[in-house]
C-alpha cells in the first residue's frame, strides 16, 4: 500500500483542519477527519506522539520569552516547561516575580514564591512538587 498516496487522497476529499471544528453533521473533529466523539485516541503511543509536538512547540514559545532557559540546569528547566504546559507561556509570564528570582538564581525564594499563587491553590500537590524542584534541583 501506497500510504502517502492515500493520505494525499484523504487530505484532498476530508480536507485537513489544525483546529478542532464540528463536521458536516455535527461531530466534533480534527485535523484529517479525525473524529473526536468516537474516535480520540486510540493508544498511549499516540497520546505520547502528541504530547511530545506539544511538549516542543512549548519549548519553543518559552526559550522565546526566557532567552536563558537554557542556562538553567535541566530539573530547573522541566519545572518551567511543565507550569508553561499547564497555563501556557503567557500564563507563566504573569509570574513575574518568581521568574525574576529564578533569573536571578535565588532558586529556594522562586520555589517559595511559587507556592504563594492562586495557582498553586488550583493545582495543589503539582505546586507543592514543582517547587521542591525549584528549590533542590532534583525530582
Amino acid at each position: 500500500m501506497n500510504y502517502e498516496k492515500l493520505e494525499d487522497q484523504l487530505i484532498a476529499h476530508e480536507g485537513m483542519v489544525l483546529d478542532i471544528y464540528k463536521d458536516t453533521v455535527g461531530i466534533w473533529t480534527i485535523g484529517v477527519g479525525r473524529n473526536l466523539e468516537h474516535v480520540g485516541l486510540r493508544s498511549e503511543a499516540e497520546a505520547k506522539f502528541l504530547l511530545r509536538s506539544d511538549i516542543l512547540a512549548i519549548q519553543a514559545e518559552l526559550e522565546r520569552a526566557i532567552p536563558w532557559l537554557s542556562d538553567l540546569d535541566e530539573v530547573r528547566q522541566r519545572v518551567l516547561l511543565d507550569m508553561a504546559f499547564n497555563m501556557g507561556v503567557s500564563g507563566l509570564m504573569k509570574f513575574t516575580k518568581t521568574l525574576g528570582l529564578v533569573a536571578n538564581g535565588k532558586l529556594s525564594e522562586a520555589a517559595q514564591e511559587m507556592l504563594l499563587s492562586k495557582w498553586a491553590n488550583q493545582v495543589n500537590q503539582r505546586a507543592h512538587t514543582l517547587s521542591k524542584m525549584m528549590a533542590t534541583g532534583k525530582d
